[in-house]
């Protein structure tokens, strides 16, 4: 049932907090050790050689001149079979050793966890020697020291941090597309990291040996950046090809060779935007009165600001100064994505929102990143810049929208600085960050197909299966762009439908819709997982129908994304296509509309709820507020039980035991789902949806009473119950408990009796838990047992802290539904209950 407007959210108040319930603890199997034979034969020569040089020079500087050997100063690369964990707690034991950064990649990866240690004197070095020495021999290590066994015993690969780690190969491409056909003393930007030293001290000494060898490359140094709170240290230089040329060889004599760089990378660029099909403005009625005090913040392009779809709705401060760099007919991905959060798709008309949004301009010329500034600076001076402790420009700012990715940086199981910095941010001020999945739109193959015209006049059904099977193929190629692998900010992936009137879909032209029956992500959409292997994209919301072209044929077709048109697109705001005009609109599509309609959402949520319960919802502090926003905005996602069905049928695996493998293949195109936005913002009269704040302690839980209607009692007909948990976690960056805290709901006791199981289009829990969003629903059609007032006792539970316990209270928010299809009752029945009417004189 469409959702109705006068049916507000309902608030249920959390119980009082009490220790969590003792749980089964997961057995994690130990890794299969190596045989102890092995490991000296593998690694003896070089414990062995460092134990000489040791010997011979205890300053050990003749090792700094060894390629190949352990040098002081120097980081060190670990591989392990198994868990990180081992190796963390064997490495606290030894003085003078510090971890910089470590990895666990996802299980389904071909790589063994990795973890980088930094070891500054050879008082360490020794001690690791001696004790390799001592686990030869068999004999028991000192007491605190028996991690080392494990880690010796599942080692399986060390080496010092070197060329071929500071330039991955995707960079080196990138780099030796750059510098192709340019002269050797032609200059060229690249972004530095340097290895993060937490001392002051150490940390100027790594830039100035960094910045020497730049200048001694005949390099310039053109901004830097460290940033304590995300572990962050870089420089943005200018490099003669020449010198980029050796970096791109892995030269240990090139910057590449240095000891305190970290990682060498192409300067960021930003993914594009495009709209076409320029057309008038359509007539517009008054526009209502907008309140000066935003709740809703766009990091993006400049925006048309005399537009007049934009004219009284945005606050533009241009903090970089980039305004007058561009030119209007420029101000297109500014313009566009202020457009959808403002007044949604111009194809199906809606109120404006009724506050102005707060825009910081950080693309410049072109709509492209400042040629003269790290992202990551541009982003973090942002938000101090609103929210910061020193006179906040937009201090209500909650909700911010990066329409924006990396179009050079794709994740590939460890965090960027970007991403880790959007972490940070969002904890520390109460921040909920909504980020594009990125548009992968390269060029692919699809099997099946000499022609164009065999691709266009197959069965749809057949058409869409080859285009995901395609695509499923390619999927390692097609991974979330930075920053869209942030763990506390939502990701949002395009949804493939639009609201083009049908009277105008001939202007696709001669494109091709892949989905033209189906409810999935647009082909261009960027895959999941995420961090830690959690689900991502998170949600999806409509990025247009986009169609395919075909760019070549012959055996088999090649097809690529196309672009937006008035037959297939979003409706938005854009410059004219001639001077002297106030405004035009265009059609857009992809992720970062996507994720300007989810921060259209976010803020009709925080509308409605300040509208139904006043100040008893603002005085909720920023965090509770953000929690919640991101809880309420997941929560009506769903997996189309039709795409889903599809997807596992077209990708498999198939056999018993198979079915998280088969979650996975469908959460990596999906992730939560999709839904209508409106079901976000309100209830039907057979659907009712409650909200819940609070905060944990470590190892706390707390019980939530969710209202059970008597109107679903005794109906053997379909209903259902969901349950989403959101919270912003600390984060440590560098550490392999890079999410400090965990929270999960546990399946409420006998669930059962209400007739439901857990649903089976859904994420598997042990998916579900990685991230910081927990959802599940349980559905059914056996007839509910239900008793006079019954409640259902939900809990939320704080895990333990997976590294240093955090002290501080977290909070979270929680969305709960109850609903039966055509049960007009149910609504008004637990809204009596939860919100009784006043009783009246």
């Amino acid at each position: 049932m469409a959702s109705d407007p006068t049916k507000p959210l309902l608030r249920l108040n959390p119980g009082q907090s009490q220790a969590r319930l003792p749980g089964r603890r997961a057995v994690v199997p130990r890794p299969e050790p190596y045989a102890t034979a092995d490991q000296e034969q593998r690694f003896g020569p070089r414990f062995r050689r460092l134990a000489e040089v040791l010997a011979r020079d205890p300053a050990a500087l003749e090792l700094r001149a060894d390629a190949a050997a352990l040098a002081p100063e120097r980081l060190l690369v670990f591989e392990v079979r198994g868990s990180i964990t081992t190796f963390a707690k064997a490495i606290s034991r030894v003085p003078g050793l510090e971890l910089v950064d470590e990895e666990e990649l996802p299980s389904d990866q071909d790589s063994a966890p990795v973890a980088y240690l930094l070891v500054p004197d050879t008082r360490a070095l020794r001690q690791i020697e001696s004790l390799w020495r001592i686990w030869l021999t068999g004999r028991d290590l000192p007491d605190g020291y028996t991690p080392w066994r494990d880690v010796f015993a599942c080692l399986r690969d060390l080496r010092p941090w070197g060329p071929d780690d500071r330039v991955q190969p995707l960079d080196a491409s990138v780099l030796g597309e750059e510098i192709f056909g340019k002269a050797d003393d032609e200059l060229v930007p690249l972004e530095v990291e340097i290895v993060f030293r937490p001392n002051a001290e150490a940390a100027a000494t790594n830039e100035a040996s960094v910045i020497r060898a730049i200048i001694a490359y005949r390099g310039t140094i053109v901004s830097r950046v460290r940033l304590d709170d995300i572990a962050y240290h870089a420089i943005l230089a200018r490099l003669p090809v020449a010198a980029i040329r050796t970096i791109i060889e892995r030269s240990p004599a090139s910057l590449a060779g240095i000891e305190q760089v970290m990682h060498i990378r192409p300067q960021s660029v930003v993914t594009e935007i495009d709209v076409s099909d320029v057309v008038p403005l359509t007539p517009l009625a008054p526009p209502p009165a907008i309140v000066n005090d935003p709740i809703l913040a766009v990091l993006d392009g400049v925006p048309m600001a005399g537009h007049p779809l934009l004219r009284t709705h945005l606050n533009i401060e241009d903090l970089f100064g980039l305004e007058p760099t561009a030119l209007v007919a420029q101000r297109v991905h500014g313009s566009a994505m202020a457009s959808l959060i403002v007044h949604g798709d111009r194809n199906r008309p809606e109120p404006p929102l009724p506050r102005q949004i707060h825009c910081i301009p950080v693309l410049g010329s072109a709509d492209r990143f400042p040629s003269d500034r790290l992202i990551v600076d541009l982003i973090y001076q942002a938000v101090m810049r609103m929210r910061g402790p020193q006179e906040p420009s937009a201090p209500h700012v909650i909700i911010v929208n990066i329409s924006l990715g990396n179009a050079r940086r794709r994740f590939h199981g460890q965090l960027s600085p970007w991403a880790r910095l959007l972490d940070r941010l969002a904890y520390r001020f109460g921040i909920l960050f909504l980020v594009s999945a990125g548009n992968i739109t390269e060029e692919f193959p699809v099997r099946g197909f000499a022609t164009g015209r065999d691709f266009e006049d197959v069965q749809e059904d057949a058409r869409a299966r080859a285009v995901l099977r395609a695509l499923a193929d390619i999927q390692g190629d097609r991974r979330l762009l930075s920053p869209a692998e942030t763990v506390n900010g939502l990701t949002i992936g395009g949804r493939n439908i639009d609201w083009v009137p049908h009277a105008e879909r001939a202007f696709a032209r001669a494109n091709v819709n892949p989905y033209s029956a189906m409810d999935t992500a647009n082909p261009s959409s960027a895959l999941g997982p995420g961090f830690a292997d959690a689900v991502k994209p998170d949600i999806l919301l409509p990025g247009a129908r986009e169609h395919l072209r075909v760019v070549r044929s012959g055996g088999e077709i090649i097809v690529a994304p196309a672009r937006a048109s008035r037959g297939a697109g979003l409706k938005v705001a854009a410059p004219p296509a001639q001077p002297g005009i106030e405004g035009a609109e265009a059609y857009t599509n992809g992720t970062s509309a996507a994720a300007a309609l989810a921060s259209r959402t976010a803020h009709r949520i925080h509308d409605a709820l300040e509208a139904e319960y006043g100040q008893e919802f603002l005085r909720l502090d920023n965090t509770q507020r953000a929690a919640l926003l991101k809880a309420l905005l997941v929560h009506p996602a769903r997996w189309p039980d039709a795409t889903a069905t599809f997807l596992k049928e077209l990708l498999g695996p198939f056999g018993r035991g198979q079915a998280p493998r088969q979650k996975d293949n469908i959460r990596r195109f999906i992730g939560y789902g999709a839904f209508d936005p409106d079901d976000a913002v309100a209830c039907a009269a057979d659907r009712a949806t409650f909200w819940a704040v609070g905060s944990l302690a470590n190892e706390r839980s707390v019980d939530v009473s969710v209202p059970i209607p008597a109107a679903i009692g005794g109906r053997a007909q379909p209903h259902f119950i969901s349950a989403t948990l959101a919270w912003l976690t600390p984060v440590q960056p560098g550490r392999r408990a890079y999410r400090a805290v965990r929270m999960k709901l546990l399946d409420p006791v006998d669930i059962s009796n209400l007739g439901v199981t857990a649903h089976g289009n859904q994420p598997d829990g042990n998916q579900t838990n990685r991230g910081t969003v927990y959802t599940r629903c349980w559905s059914g059609e056996r007839a509910a047992v239900v008793t006079a007032n019954m409640v259902l006792p939900l809990r939320v539970q704080r895990d333990p802290d997976p590294g240093a316990t955090v002290d501080e209270l977290v909070p979270f928010g929680l969305a709960v539904t109850v609903a039966m299809p055509g049960q007009i009752a149910l609504y008004e029945e637990i809204r009596a209950r939860v919100r009784p009417a006043p009783v009246r004189p």
